[in-house]
């Protein structure tokens, strides 16, 4: 017995070396790295953290400026009594200044903003782009401090963008590193902006990286918490908006009302999305018919924003105030109704004029309106089993951000952070997710993913769907004159059929040929004009598209599951 025990205690020591001696190993090869990579992950989430503060308050100075008030937070109540020639001025202004930079500085005249950081995680590695990127930054700016009604987290999220790809340059990142990073950027620019570190973390995994890998986790983590305290050290650990008394659940009898909510806002966020993406329509449409210049687009949205802030001045800027008021139950059933219907037409001529910034500050504003007015006529009309009318405000706001977004974990934690009522949970969970099933049936998941689709960059459905468009037939073909090409003979038979497809094309535009030809493989060629043949460069093969694709998809899965 004293022998085995023995036994034991020698093997034990033995598997003990054997730890440490493998520990040490990793340490030796992999620590030091992984260390480097979250001192990485705290700079950009400082940079990032410091340029979300800088826009914020290049927003509120420049409002200042613009509006003579000393305290931008009650913008719209100052605006009311200024002159009615300055409210429709200093819009059409502000308009102007964004068409020169977007016309001198993009190639389509169109702010870079949320949608653009998907498409970069998705496709391009984690980059965006820099020069357009910035010039969207500066439009956003503008419109912001000049009266356009939209948000300031889509420009920040992608100036946080530029920040990483920069970095991302410089380091030469791999595609991993490179949306690691670029998830970092994003967390500490949405920390920074709301002093929410639980939300700009899970906003950036469940958004914009739309993974939850353990990989990425850690030092999203630490850029997070980095923008918070950029934030914190300016303004104090303050909630962005104040609720007065205390919310109170009636929890069985009052949840099939907040189910209803959830309803209603899930259809109100379809109504705001559907808005924009209407107005963005018919403004192309008339600049086409008319031969507007693409400078002044923004300027005439800012003559109709200027027009409708003469008489309902809560329509400029962000909304925080209107959403305050809309939280602390300060306004009417019949007001709340009327700024929602104002604030989405609002939303949709800023966004269709291409003046530039987010849908989130909206959203917040649309869903805290729609719930106020829900929940003034829900307790009205069963006041005994009824709680406070400003928790269906609260729900309301984080449902409506929530089927915006696209995002109901990181919306109802931004919820709870911005608000610091961490007691009515449980209705908000529940709007949210009534809100959410909803209004994802709707569209194509959420807006920014939406936004991708009318470009026809196909993300809502998944890897397998936007994978194919990563691949160039190029670089999956084989060449003429290799052992394994296909015969020339045979390609140009298929050729003169009409079966053959351009080098520069993708997998996602050649997969539709195998389907409908039925062949094993299709030339690839390159046309030339009436009087120069075709060239033909080789043969793409449908076993080594499937093949490409197969690598690319268990590629994802093993990021996504790391």
């Amino acid at each position: 017995m004293g022998k085995s025990i023995k036994g034991l205690i020698e093997q034990g020591a033995t598997d003990l070396k054997g730890v440490c001696r493998d520990g040490l190993h990793v340490m030796k090869t992999r620590g030091p790295s992984q260390v480097q990579f979250w001192f990485i992950a705290l700079a950009i989430g400082i940079a990032a953290g410091v340029a979300a503060l800088l826009f914020r308050l290049g927003i509120e100075a420049a409002q200042s400026f613009l509006y003579g008030t000393d305290d931008p937070t009650y913008l719209a109540s100052f605006a009311a009594g200024l002159a009615w020639y300055q409210i429709l001025l200093i819009p059409i202004i502000g308009g102007l200044c964004v068409g020169i930079i977007l016309d001198r500085f993009t190639d389509d005249g169109r702010v870079r903003s949320v949608a653009d950081v998907i498409e970069g995680a998705a496709l391009n590695e984690g980059r965006v782009e820099v020069r357009r990127g910035l010039a969207s930054a500066a439009a956003s700016l503008i419109t912001l401090s000049s009266g356009g009604s939209s948000g300031r987290e889509g420009p920040v999220v992608h100036l946080a963008a530029v920040i990483s790809t920069a970095v991302c340059r410089l380091i030469r990142a791999n595609g991993i590193t490179g949306r690691d990073l670029l998830g970092c950027a994003v967390a500490a620019a949405v920390s920074a902006s709301f002093n929410a570190p639980i939300a700009g973390a899970l906003f950036a995994l469940e958004v914009v990286l739309r993974h939850f890998a353990l990989h990425a986790f850690a030092p999203i983590v630490i850029a997070s918490v980095a923008g918070t305290v950029i934030n914190r050290l300016a303004f104090g650990d303050v909630t962005e908006f104040m609720l007065t008394g205390k919310n109170a659940l009636e929890f069985y009898v009052e949840l099939p009302a907040f189910l209803l909510l959830g309803v209603v806002c899930g259809l109100v966020a379809v109504l705001l999305m559907k808005a924009i993406f209407w107005a963005e329509d018919f403004a192309g449409f008339l600049q086409a018919r008319t031969g507007l210049p693409r400078f002044l687009r923004p300027a005439v949205a800012g003559a109709l924003l200027g027009l409708l802030a003469i008489w309902w001045p809560h329509i400029i800027g962000v909304g925080y105030e209107t959403t305050s008021a809309a939280l602390t139950g300060e306004l009417l059933a019949h007001e709340a109704i009327v700024f929602v219907v104002l604030k989405v037409i609002a939303v949709a001529i800023t966004m269709g004029g291409r003046m530039g910034g987010g849908v989130f500050s909206p959203s917040l504003m649309v869903g805290a309106l729609t719930g106020l007015a829900f929940g003034i006529i829900a307790t009205s009309l069963f006041p005994n089993v009824s709680g406070e009318g400003t928790l269906y405000a609260l729900a309301g706001m984080g449902a409506v951000a929530a089927a915006v977004l696209g995002a109901p974990i990181s919306t109802t934690l931004i919820v709870f952070e911005l608000t610091g009522d961490w007691q009515t949970g449980l209705a908000v969970m529940v709007s949210v997710s009534l809100s959410t099933a909803l209004s994802s049936r709707l569209v194509d998941r959420s807006f920014f993913l939406t936004q991708l689709e009318r470009r026809n960059i196909h993300l809502a459905a998944g890897p397998q769907a936007y994978l194919l468009a990563t691949f160039k037939v190029a670089t999956v073909m084989r060449k003429t004159g290799t052992p394994d090409a296909a015969p020339e003979e045979a390609c140009w038979d298929l050729v003169s059929e009409g079966v053959y497809i351009d080098g520069n094309a993708t997998l996602e535009q050649a997969m539709p040929i195998f389907e409908q030809s039925g062949k094993t493989f299709i030339p690839v060629v390159t046309l030339g004009g009436e009087e120069s043949p075709p060239e033909l460069w080789g043969a793409l093969f449908q076993v080594d598209a499937l093949k490409a694709m197969n690598r690319a998809l268990a590629e994802t899965a093993a990021e996504e599951h790391a």
